[in-house]
């Protein structure tokens, strides 16, 4: 179905620096990570590993929240069991419960985990590892999860709804679920697709439930397992860790050490932490809290905490208090026994800066793994690219670019290199000789050298600019594709949903893509339809 191209990460300009860095000089950045993401140092994390938590606990959990939706895969469920026991470790990736997945890296991270633990597996065969998806339920930011694009439409879930989004009720979903009836068509995988997103979204009350159930008859044969951190059981052994956040910011201070040291190497800072990093919840309510004077207070409400009243919510309702991003890396390395986390630039960015912070509360710090990068080229834009003579790893060059590299290989640019050489090997002698006659002269020459040369890049960018209207059709041609496969003028992958790529290729989609997969190999994978 497709042909796979490899190309480096650092011709797309996908990479930050910092994570540049930690994939092609992870020397350089030694002191914020604990192991690299290869073989071997799996090999060192595994010998040394150990799960401080009770396993027995964690498989309960995650048994009774499988039972929260009916269609739990049975690999899934043998997946969750294998936790009981001490040679079963798990990969990780966490996101936000994106409308329908939201954009394709979604997927993405999802499959990246998958096949990690194939490979791992394969690797160490007396190991079980299980892949985990982290939902974030308690995420509060329902901007970034309310919608998705197809084709050229914005599917929008419009709601006054406040609060963690994974408490929100769907049952406003119909008039979208409608529109994107409409959209998708008639066809076998569109129905599909429609089947889908009704049986997760319009057959479950929460939006937690229904995004597990979508997850699940995505991944589920691949015994993917889903986890919502907001449990109770599960807090509960979390409460040590907040109350060293709340109480003594001791998150806040490691993570600034490290920050300090980043940004002494010129790295641009991901996160900033707080002295608290804590969320107050309740329905409707998802409200940092900050210490005033004596007291703690819910920011933007009225509610303030004695540290007594704080200390007995942690108590007997640990889950009304809720981590962000600088704590949940840490609450989820406290509850799984977890060796590896695979996320995307952003996130493997912060997560550089939490080790000395992990250090410090003695939690395990897991192998930072980039996610798996990829565009997708269909028959007609390839061909599009073959009548221009691009080759498909030049797309990620600027628009301007691509039009510049076109016509220089076709021969078709006005260049007056040679004769600017020509110019100042001539201007040069004349310095020579005009300054043995008299110095003050020399300026002189250097001006009229200034002066011709301007002239002459004058005259080339005119011409160059004369070429450029006479292939004016053929630049729109370059401008269409790059609108195509970079929409919004971002990659394919941070902005169109799978649903497009469902309705083209169906099931076999996902098997595609993740046979094309190697997470130890970070690269841009470019897959060209056949």
């Amino acid at each position: 179905m497709f042909t796979i191209k490899k190309i480096s990460l650092e011709s797309t300009g996908v990479l930050n620096n910092l994570v540049k860095d930690y994939v092609n000089e992870p020397e350089k950045l030694k002191a914020f990570y604990s192991n690299y993401f290869d073989l071997e140092s799996f090999k060192t994390k595994l010998n040394g590993f150990q799960f401080k938590q009770d396993r027995v606990l964690l498989v309960s959990c995650l048994n009774a929240q499988a039972e929260e939706v009916k269609n739990t895969h049975p690999a899934t469920i043998a997946n969750i069991q294998l936790l009981n026991h001490v040679n079963t470790y798990t990969i990780t990736t966490g996101h936000q419960l994106c409308l329908n997945t939201g954009p394709l890296y979604f997927i993405y991270k999802i499959l990246s985990v998958i096949k990690t633990c194939e490979l791992l597996k394969q690797e160490f065969p007396n190991i079980n590892f299980v892949p985990v998806y982290w939902m974030a339920a308690e995420d509060h930011d329902f901007e970034e999860v309310n919608h998705f694009h197809l084709f050229s439409k914005v599917l929008t879930w419009q709601t006054n709804q406040t609060g963690s989004v994974g408490d929100f009720e769907t049952a406003e979903l119909v008039n979208l679920f409608a529109e994107y009836e409409q959209i998708l068509g008639d066809s076998e995988n569109a129905g599909n697709l429609k089947k889908l997103f009704k049986e997760a979204y319009l057959g479950h009350k929460l939006l937690k439930d229904a995004t597990r159930f979508l997850v699940n008859a995505l991944f589920g044969k691949y015994g993917l397992v889903v986890v919502n951190g907001n449990d109770k059981a599960l807090k509960e052994q979390f409460v040590p860790f907040l109350k060293k956040d709340i109480f003594e910011n001791t998150p806040f201070k490691a993570v600034n050490k490290s920050i300090q040291s980043l940004s002494e190497k010129n790295y641009h800072i991901q996160v900033k932490p707080r002295e608290i990093n804590c969320f107050y919840t309740e329905k409707g309510i998802r409200a940092r809290l900050e210490k005033k004077d004596t007291n703690y207070a819910v920011v933007g409400t009225d509610k303030i905490f004695s540290e007594a009243e704080l200390n007995e919510i942690l108590r007997s309702n640990s889950s009304a208090i809720s981590p962000n991003v600088v704590l949940r890396p840490l609450y989820q390395q406290v509850i799984l026994p977890n060796v590896a986390y695979v996320g995307g630039p952003g996130e493997l960015a912060y997560w550089l800066e939490y080790k000395l912070m992990f250090e410090e509360l003695g939690v395990d710090f897991p192998i930072l793994m980039p996610r798996t990068f990829i565009t997708i080229i269909d028959k007609s834009n390839l061909q599009k690219l073959k009548k221009l003579a691009i080759e498909s790893e030049h797309i990620f060059k600027s628009e301007s670019e691509l039009i510049a590299f076109v016509q220089k290989n076709r021969g078709e640019t006005f260049e007056l290199s040679e004769t600017k050489s020509k110019i100042e090997s001539l201007y040069t002698s004349l310095t020579e000789s005009i300054g043995k006659i008299d110095k003050s002269l020399v300026n002189a020459v250097t001006a009229e050298m200034q002066k011709a040369s301007g002239g002459l890049n004058q005259l080339e960018s005119k011409a160059n600019k004369a070429l450029k209207q006479r292939l004016e059709t053929e630049n729109n041609q370059i401008k269409n594709l790059k609108s195509k496969l970079f929409p919004n003028s971002l990659p394919q992958e941070r902005f169109d949903n799978f649903a497009s790529y469902y309705l083209a290729y169906g099931d076999r989609f996902f098997e595609e893509l993740l046979n094309s997969m190697n997470p130890f190999d970070p690269k841009m994978l470019i897959l060209e339809e056949d």
